[in-house]
């Protein structure tokens, strides 16, 4: 009976720690469930937040977009009326030289502000995703 009693020891030992194994196990497992749904809400938050960055910085660049034009528009208008007013062909061909130039170096500058508007529009959408990936990159790191 003693061999029997031994037997039956290893036995619940053994099943002791195979339960013990598989609780663990199962614990394991629902933390990296709550883990990668963490994950997953922080980057959908990510990527909502850079979309809302995004249609932000649209919005105000459409928005300067149509400042300029309206701007310019009137100041069409009002150097085709002093073009209009010239009293000789010479006096024309300096307005009209001086509008080119002005209207030149206005649109320079604007096509380097909306440049630069969009420079740091696509810095600050990517912002958030960024972050993610490296978050990522992270979690790969310390489950290998």
């Amino acid at each position: 009976m003693n061999a029997m009693s031994d037997t039956t020891a290893q036995f619940e030992t053994f099943a002791a720690e195979a339960q013990a194994k598989m609780t663990e196990s199962m614990e394991k497992m629902a933390k990296s469930f709550e883990d990668m749904s963490a994950f997953g809400q922080a980057s959908l938050d990510a990527f909502m937040k850079s979309a809302n960055i995004a249609m932000k910085s649209a919005e105000e660049m459409s928005s300067e977009s149509l400042a300029f034009s309206k701007k310019s528009m009137e100041e069409s208008v009002a150097a085709a009326k002093d073009f209009a007013a010239s009293k000789s062909v010479m006096e024309l061909m300096e307005k009209q030289s001086d509008f080119s130039k002005t209207f030149f170096d206005g649109y320079m500058k604007q096509a380097s502000k909306m440049n630069e508007m969009a420079m740091a529009a696509s810095k600050d959408a990517m912002e958030p995703l960024a972050a993610r990936v490296s978050a990522a990159a992270d979690m790969a790191k310390t489950s290998a």
